[in-house]
């Protein structure tokens, strides 16, 4: 089992930032890929960036050169920078770990972009 727990969310204007945290807990060594996903209200969950165990990343093309994300196997931490925010990206954000037959989530964390 993996437990993951996001952290981070809140209120922040348009072209500010936010940095999003995912602590992970239990079998993290079988962890092949990490990744941020988001979903607004009546939308459908969609990918935002992901980052495998070797440190390669990808990202949704409406958040490339906004956003970075990062890992830290040792602290058990996998975290998201979010700058130059737009409306368009308030949504709740989860924290996602797949391992080879198994597929995890985290609970969610508000991020709201508004003035």
């Amino acid at each position: 089992q993996v437990q993951l727990v996001e952290s981070g969310g809140g209120l922040v204007q348009p072209g500010g930032s936010l940095r999003l945290s995912c602590a992970a807990s239990g079998n993290i060594f079988s962890i092949r890929v990490m990744g941020w996903y988001r979903q607004a209200p009546g939308k459908e969950r969609e990918l935002v960036a992901t980052i495998t165990s070797g440190g390669s990343s990808d990202y949704a093309d409406s958040v490339k050169g906004r956003f970075t994300i990062s890992g830290d196997n040792a602290k058990k931490t996998v975290s998201l920078q979010m700058n130059s925010l737009k409306p368009e990206d308030t949504a709740v954000y989860y924290c996602n770990a797949k391992r080879i037959t198994s597929n995890y989530w985290g609970q969610g964390t508000q991020v709201t972009v508004s003035s």
